[in-house]
C-alpha cells in the first residue's frame, strides 16, 4: 500500500491542521483509557496503540480528517478474550484482525456499504451520538459539586469562544483553561492522571508470545472476525458522516486497508485494536482539521503528550473533556431525524428507532446495523411482494413485480375456472425476476390449458423474456 504524497492532501490549511490535531490528541486520551480500563489492557498501551493508528492511516488512508484509534467499540469485543486467555492472545487477534481487513479491503468488502439505507445510517449516527453522551454522564456520575461546574463552563465556553475568537479552537482553549484552573486553585476534580495506572514504556516489535498452532487460531479466530467487522462498519459508517461535514470524498477501500494495515502494525507493538471514532472525527473537523496533517498531528502530538509532557498530560481535568465530549454528541446528533420520522414511511421510521434502540441496548453498532439491514430487506421484500392482477376482458394486466415472495398471489388470481376460450397474460406493468416466478408462470398456463384455455403471454420486456426461454424447458420436464 502506498503511503500518501500528494501535497493536496497534505498542504493548504497548516495552521488549522496543526491546531486541530492537537486538540483531537487530548481528546482521544479519556476515551482512550476509559475503555482500555474496560478491556484490561494498560492505558499507556491503548494510548501507544492510537498513535500507531493515527500515524498509519492518516499515511495510508482513504479519508483524510478521519481519526482513528483504540475504540470503545473494538474494546467491547476483546473483552472475553483478555478475561479468559490473557493479553498476548489480545495481541495475535489485533494481528489476525489487520490481516483479515486487509483481505477484506482488496476484494472490496466496501462495496456493501450501498447496501445500507438511509435509516439505519440516522439510527448509526444517533445511537453514537447517544452512547457518547450517556457514557460522559456515567463518568460524571457521583462527581463532586466544582466537576459539575467545570463541565458547565466547559460547554458554556465552547458555544461562546467561536463568537469572539475564530482563529483556534474552542476546544484548546477550554482545555488550557480548565487545565489551569485545576492545577491552581484547589478544586479536587478528577484528572486524567486519576483514570488509571499511567506507568509503562515504549512499545517494541515482537510476536505474541503464543503457540503458533490451529488451536490458537481457534482462539483467536471468531474475536478477530468480530474485531474486523466492528470496525470495518464503524469505519466505513463514519467515513460518510465525515465526507458531508467536509464536502469531500473518500476513498474507502483505501480506507479498509489502511484499517488493516494500521492493525497489523499495531498488533505486532503489543496494541490492541483500532477503527474510526466518530466522536473525535467529529472534534478534529469542528476544530478546523481537514488534510491528512490533521490527524498525523493527533497521533504525532499524542506520542509528544505521553512521552514528554506526561506530568502535564495526567492533570488535565476530565471534566473539561467530558464538556467537550458532550458537545461532539450534540453536534453529531442528526436532529432533523424527527421531522425524517414524521415525514417518512412508517417503516423507515419505525427502522430507524429500533437501530438506535438496539445500539444503545447491546452497546454493538454492529449488532445495530446489521439488525436494521436485515428489517430493511424485510421491509422491502414486504413493499414490492404486492402484486395485482387486473382483468380487462379477455386480458389480466400483471401490476408489480414477479419473484418467489410475490408467486403466491399471482397463482391465486387464477384460483377459479374461467369461462374464456382466449386469455391473455399482459406482463407490461410486471417484470420476473426468478425461477419461482417463472415455474408460477408456467403453472398457470398449463392450469388454464387443461380447462381447454389457449394462453398468450404480452408485454415481457427483454429480460424477463430471455429468463422465461432459458428457463422454460427445464420446468416442462
Amino acid at each position: 500500500m502506498l503511503i500518501a504524497i500528494k501535497k493536496e492532501e497534505w498542504l493548504g490549511n497548516i495552521k488549522n491542521d496543526i491546531l486541530a490535531g492537537m486538540v483531537t490528541s487530548i481528546a482521544l486520551i479519556p476515551e482512550v483509557i476509559g475503555f482500555a480500563l474496560i478491556a484490561g489492557v494498560n492505558p499507556m498501551t491503548a494510548l501507544f496503540a492510537s498513535v500507531t493508528t493515527a500515524l498509519v492511516t492518516s499515511l495510508t488512508g482513504g479519508r483524510p480528517a478521519m481519526v482513528s484509534a483504540a475504540a470503545g467499540s473494538m474494546a467491547l469485543v476483546m473483552v472475553n478474550l483478555i478475561k479468559n486467555h490473557g493479553i498476548h492472545y489480545m495481541v495475535a487477534a489485533t494481528i489476525l484482525t489487520g490481516i483479515i481487513q486487509l483481505v477484506l479491503g482488496y476484494l472490496g468488502i466496501q462495496k456493501l456499504m450501498k447496501f445500507i439505507p438511509k435509516s439505519v445510517m440516522l439510527g448509526f449516527v444517533n445511537a453514537l451520538a447517544l452512547l457518547i453522551f450517556t457514557a460522559q454522564i456515567q463518568q460524571l456520575l457521583g462527581s463532586s459539586l466544582p466537576a459539575y461546574l467545570m463541565v458547565g463552563l466547559t460547554i458554556a465556553l465552547m458555544y461562546t469562544i467561536p463568537k469572539v475568537i475564530k482563529s483556534v479552537p474552542p476546544a484548546l482553549i477550554a482545555i488550557i483553561l480548565m487545565t489551569a484552573a485545576s492545577i491552581f486553585l484547589p478544586l479536587g476534580v478528577q484528572t486524567v492522571g486519576d483514570m488509571g495506572d499511567m506507568s509503562g514504556g515504549l512499545p517494541h516489535l515482537a510476536l505474541p508470545a503464543i503457540p503458533l498452532n490451529f488451536e490458537t487460531l481457534a482462539i483467536i479466530f471468531p474475536t478477530a472476525l468480530a474485531l474486523s467487522i466492528v470496525g470495518l462498519l464503524e469505519s466505513l459508517l463514519t467515513a460518510p458522516i465525515v465526507d458531508e461535514m467536509t464536502q469531500t470524498t473518500s476513498d474507502q477501500q483505501r480506507e479498509v486497508k489502511s484499517q488493516g494495515l494500521a492493525n497489523i502494525i499495531t498488533g505486532f507493538l503489543g496494541g490492541p485494536a483500532g477503527c474510526a471514532m466518530i466522536g473525535q472525527a467529529v472534534i478534529n473537523v469542528k476544530s478546523g482539521g481537514r488534510k491528512r496533517l490533521s490527524t498525523f498531528t493527533a497521533g504525532l502530538f499524542l506520542l509528544f503528550l505521553i512521552v514528554v509532557l506526561k506530568g502535564l498530560m495526567i492533570q488535565i481535568p476530565t471534566a473539561a473533556l467530558i464538556g467537550i465530549m458532550i458537545t461532539v454528541a450534540i453536534a453529531t446528533f442528526d436532529w432533523s431525524s424527527f421531522h425524517y420520522v414524521k415525514t417518512v414511511h412508517i417503516t423507515e421510521g419505525a427502522i430507524m428507532i429500533l437501530t438506535v434502540a438496539i445500539v444503545l441496548y447491546t452497546h454493538n453498532l454492529a449488532i445495530g446495523v446489521v439488525t436494521g439491514v436485515i428489517l430493511s430487506i424485510i421491509a422491502f421484500i414486504a413493499k414490492i411482494s404486492t402484486i395485482d392482477v387486473v382483468k380487462e376482458g379477455t386480458r389480466f394486466m400483471i401490476h408489480g413485480q414477479l419473484f418467489f415472495a410475490s408467486t403466491h398471489d399471482f397463482m391465486k388470481a387464477f384460483e377459479e375456472p374461467l369461462a374464456e376460450k382466449l386469455v391473455i397474460l399482459d406482463f407490461t406493468h410486471s417484470h420476473i425476476w426468478d425461477d419461482t416466478s417463472v415455474e408460477a408462470i408456467l403453472t398457470v398456463v398449463k392450469k388454464l390449458k387443461a380447462q381447454d384455455v389457449e394462453v398468450q403471454l404480452e408485454g415481457l420486456n427483454t429480460q424477463s423474456h430471455q429468463l422465461l426461454e432459458k428457463l422454460k424447458d427445464y420446468f416442462s420436464d
